[in-house]
């Protein structure tokens, strides 16, 4: 993946979640920054591009980080598990959805 595409596929992933998540919590984007103010504490979703990875911090869960699957066309933990929008949907209670450009 070239840093072009990796930082059009992170900005509209951000872009998808603060439109998303911005009905139902705070959520407010800064640059390649989202952050959401919950009722049980505030989220990170951050762009870390000299990984080409997506950076959460979660009151939840901890922090995580996620790489592109082409494959799948979704944010996979680099640890395994669930998926960035199966997490976030899960812990924020909000369905996610996000499609790759």
């Amino acid at each position: 993946m070239t840093d072009t595409s990796f930082e059009n596929l992170a900005d509209s992933l951000l872009e998808a979640l603060e439109e998303g998540i911005g009905d139902h919590a705070d959520a407010e984007r800064q640059g390649g920054v989202l952050t959401v103010e919950g009722p049980d504490g505030t989220w990170i979703v951050n762009k870390h591009a000299p990984t080409r990875q997506v950076w959460l911090s979660s009151p939840k869960s901890g922090a995580r980080h996620f790489a592109f699957d082409t494959q799948s066309g979704l944010w996979a933990d680099t640890r395994g598990g669930s998926d960035l929008l199966a997490i976030l949907s899960a812990e924020l209670g909000v369905a996610l959805e996000w499609h790759p450009e």
